[in-house]
């Protein structure tokens, strides 16, 4: 059987406004933080005066803009494993 080939992509323009693709479903947000499931993992961002832009689930696409001040994974991607859910790992 082929393995589903997955597409998650990051653009930040001028640590202002972020675009991301292969994103599953937003977690949580608030003005500076965001969780986002995506196909790679959990990506939590932070910054200040953060908003959502653009939200479209059917393609998996994700625009936050706002002074963007960190990006990063929460858990390692291991392709062909299923991530648990961040709620999971957390009440385990």
């Amino acid at each position: 059987m082929a393995e589903k080939t997955v597409r998650h992509e990051i653009n930040l323009f001028n640590r202002k406004s972020l675009s991301l693709s292969g994103v599953k479903k937003v977690e949580s947000f608030d003005s500076e933080e965001f969780l986002l499931e995506t196909e790679m993992g959990y990506l939590l961002v932070k910054g200040e005066n953060l908003h959502l832009r653009n939200l479209s689930v059917e393609a998996g696409e994700v625009a936050i803009e706002g002074k963007i001040k960190e990006l990063g994974y929460l858990d390692q991607y291991e392709p062909g494993v299923k991530v648990k859910g961040f709620f999971g790992k957390l009440f385990k």
